[in-house]
């Protein structure tokens, strides 16, 4: 039966019309992604190919061929194992590249081919290694940019990106005809043509950013785009002024004056200092310019050059002309075009992001106290204008607030500012635009820029910060009239809820930052919790996580007091614990546990039978998402620290499953490659060092003895699992030497166990630590005490 479906789904391909043909050829592809893996259709690849070389040639044939071949390669691609031979692979990509020749009668097939390429080109190093083919692959793809159909172009364009991202290294000997066809493709092809050449060299500068990140001795820069920053930049600059009028009201708009921009962004981020001197001219010469009604799109294309280039380049070569330029930016702010408006405002964010940080004596200081008025004042003003440009002047409000927040002293030039900003800002999230429909946006911006201005605020204004306690609290009181008899009504209220939960979460940790400001949350403490327990009755999950991270912003102000709470908030607690769908939930649920814990300690106790019980159930569960794991083994920690001997009764159940989670860490350290599983690793470890610290100062002297001495051996191990890292996290080194030094302080007779241990890669971490001036401070008094253990046990 599986034999006469497969040879009815083939002679598919050879049906009328080309809509059942094209069909037929996701089904067979489907199909291949079953059989391949399985070594079953071993004559399928090869029954395709007869149809390429089957005479007369039926065009509609060949094109649904190609069709097949492309979509294969594209279910193989995603099965992360070698499904189809090196023989297979150089048939199809013969067959492919045959089919994309400029003599090809069909464009259809001709565009099938190259895009059946695309999804081919991963499987294609034997072929890229060997240099007439690759010659050959590169001629067809690069001929293809100049194809009569624009799809084909299109698709061309898309295969270079790809052979770029597979086969940097194999690039220099054609970069210079690349370099030709995709600048006449922009500056003279159809703007969606125009838009894939462009994408080409974001996508190379997004590989070379790559290769400075990861430092990978393996990979050598060829430095394509230092070389080709000084005849590229003035393409994209040319570009820029191609704005389509309205675009900055529309986020979803893609054109290409902003993958122009968006491109003079990376080049930027990749050149770093080397590109001002290309851009500057640009910038300078248009960015007054006003003589005709059309130089709108000179200045704000001069504008956006100027604020794309603020990342990347280093603050010193692009402080003077930041100095200078702020008086351009801020006058612009009234500038009568709205286009202009809006995208001044972004720059200014940008200066603010990448030029302002008051506390960071290596950052050139921007903002002062003298030049800070003016600031507020274009800012201020800019609030009240068209609702695309409030939300850009929301979001530069937040990042100058961002540079103040190191500011040292009782005092920052943001003080003087700090209650009219705010209170601006309120009034902007509560504007209504009838003719606009980012109403919304507008509030949600304002609101994470008076999140940013709390973070910032210096002492002497925590009594405003203080103040705004009730004015959110009544703010959240008034979403619950809102109308809610339609599921879109019923969203937006819970969006309001959260973000304004949000708020009070922020206002609460700041002023629990300074004891005397505590008294400022706890005299609403009541109505804190009454609130946030209705907000918790929404039943609304998105509501439910930011109310739930209010709560444990709360128990810092509370301390003790908080046990008042416990009764009435648990059945939520113990709700979040349970969500396992809405993953976040439940992860912010228990971090909050762990807040709850460290300040009601054993207050807990009542309801610790329960938790203990869906925490451990969570951590044994395959439906509950990984991310949650490492956070309920630190809670562990949280909870054996603050209930000392009552934790005992867990204590058996915990010790397995710490186990458990070491030899799992260890499992994943050796064998995996992936970044996201190596930087899941490190929480898991973290998440396990964290438990067992909780566990033995929870414990303390004698207990720890008694209970927990026998997992030494294999904590040690794991410490040179971890001293085995090719390369060392921060954090985890930090949370293991401290581990080590709760347990030479805590249990007795370490020494002997730390030199009998089968390696001794455990003492990298100490290296590591002494030789870190920024981990020794937090460390120093772990790396004493192993020390001291193991001179110790020598001298004994």
């Amino acid at each position: 039966l599986k034999n006469q479906i497969r040879e009815a789904l083939l002679s598919t391909l050879q049906m009328e019309p080309q809509d059942v043909r094209h069909t037929a050829a996701l089904v067979l592809a489907k199909v291949a992604a079953i059989d391949l893996p399985r070594r079953e259709w071993p004559n399928l690849i090869s029954s395709l190919l007869a149809n390429m070389s089957a005479t007369p040639p039926h065009h509609g044939v060949r094109q649904a061929t190609l069709e097949t071949l492309g979509y294969v390669c594209e279910e193989m691609g995603a099965i992360n194992e070698e499904v189809l031979a090196a023989e297979q692979i150089n048939m199809i990509l013969t067959a492919v590249v045959a089919g994309m020749r400029p003599d090809e009668p069909s464009d259809d097939a001709r565009l099938a081919a190259t895009t059946a390429l695309q999804n081919a080109i991963e499987f294609a190093e034997h072929n890229f290694d060997n240099e007439p083919e690759r010659n050959y692959i590169m001629q067809m793809v690069c001929q293809g940019t100049s194809a009569r159909d624009e799809r084909i172009r299109i698709s061309s364009f898309t295969c270079l990106h790809e052979i770029a991202a597979n086969y940097y290294a194999k690039l220099p000997p054609y970069m210079p005809e690349v370099f030709n066809i995709s600048v006449k493709a922009i500056n003279e092809d159809t703007e969606e043509v125009g838009l894939q050449a462009v994408e080409f060299w974001s996508t190379l500068c997004d590989i070379e950013l790559d290769m400075v990140d990861d430092e990978d001795p393996a990979e050598t820069s060829h430095h394509f785009i230092a070389a080709v920053v000084p005849h590229l930049v003035p393409v994209l600059l040319k570009q820029l002024t191609k704005q389509e009028e309205g675009q900055e009201q529309d986020d979803t708009a893609w054109n290409l004056a902003m993958a122009s921009g968006t491109c003079l962004g990376l080049l930027a981020r990749t050149a770093e200092d080397a590109i001002v001197q290309h851009v500057m001219p640009f910038v300078t010469d248009n960015i007054g310019k006003n003589t005709t009604p059309e130089d709108w799109r000179l200045r704000e294309a001069a504008t956006f050059a100027f604020g794309s280039i603020l990342e990347g380049p280093s603050p010193h070569s692009l402080a003077e002309i930041v100095r200078q330029a702020m008086g351009f930016l801020l006058a612009a702010m009234k500038d009568p075009h709205p286009y202009v408006r809006d995208t001044t405002a972004w720059t200014i964010g940008r200066v603010f992001e990448f030029q302002h940080d008051a506390g960071n004596s290596e950052v050139p200081e921007l903002i002062t106290r003298e030049t800070l008025p003016q600031v507020a004042q274009v800012l201020l003003g800019g609030l009240g204008d068209q609702v695309h440009i409030a939300v850009r002047v929301c979001d530069a409000i937040g990042r100058l607030a961002e540079g103040f927040t190191a500011y040292a002293g009782q005092s920052s030039p943001l003080s003087p500012f700090f209650k009219e900003i705010v209170t601006n800002l309120l009034n902007a999230s509560s504007r209504t635009d009838p003719s606009h429909t980012d109403s919304t946006r507008l509030q949600i911006s304002a609101f994470e820029a008076i999140n940013d201005m709390v973070r910032a605020a210096s002492p002497d204004t925590l009594d405003t910060v203080g103040q705004l306690t009730p004015v959110f609290l009544q703010e959240i009181a008034k979403t619950f009239n809102m109308p809610v008899s339609s599921g879109e009504q019923r969203e937006k209220q819970a969006e309001l809820q959260g973000q304004l939960c949000g708020v009070l979460q922020v206002i609460m940790q700041k002023l629990s930052e300074v004891e005397q400001y505590k008294a400022a949350v706890l005299q609403y403490a009541d109505q804190i919790m009454e609130t946030l327990l209705r907000v918790f009755s929404n039943h609304t999950s998105s509501v439910h996580e930011e109310a739930m991270l209010a709560v444990g912003a709360f128990t810092y102000a509370c301390g003790r007091q908080f046990t008042k709470y416990l009764q009435a908030l648990y059945p939520y607690l113990k709700m979040g614990l349970m969500n396992h769908q809405e993953w976040q939930v439940c992860l912010s649920t228990v971090g909050v546990l762990g807040d709850i814990s460290r300040n009601v300690e054993t207050d807990l106790l009542p309801f610790c039978d329960e938790i203990m019980q869906l925490l451990i159930h969570n951590l044994g569960s395959n439906d509950v998402h990984r991310s949650i794991k490492p956070q309920i083994l630190s809670t562990f920690g949280d909870l054996a620290l603050v209930l000392g001997d009552n934790f005992e009764k867990y204590l058996e159940t915990v010790k397995r499953m710490l186990s458990q989670a070491m030899h799992l860490s260890v499992m994943q350290a050796q064998n995996s490659v992936d970044d996201d599983f190596l930087d899941y690793n490190n929480e898991l470890r973290i998440g396990i060092l964290e438990a067992y610290s909780g566990i033995f100062q929870g414990l303390g002297p004698g207990k720890a003895d008694l209970h927990i001495k026998s997992e030494v051996p294999l904590i040690i191990e794991f410490a040179n699992s971890i001293g085995r890292d090719q390369q060392l996290d921060d954090t985890v080194v930090r949370n293991c030497v401290n581990l080590l030094g709760d347990i030479c302080t805590l249990v007795t007779n370490v020494g002997p166990i730390l030199q009998q241990a089968r390696s001794d890669d455990w003492e990298k971490l100490l290296n590591y630590c002494s030789d870190s001036g920024h981990l020794l401070g937090d460390t120093e008094w772990a790396i004493n005490a192993v020390h001291s253990a193991v001179q110790q046990s020598g001298a004994s």
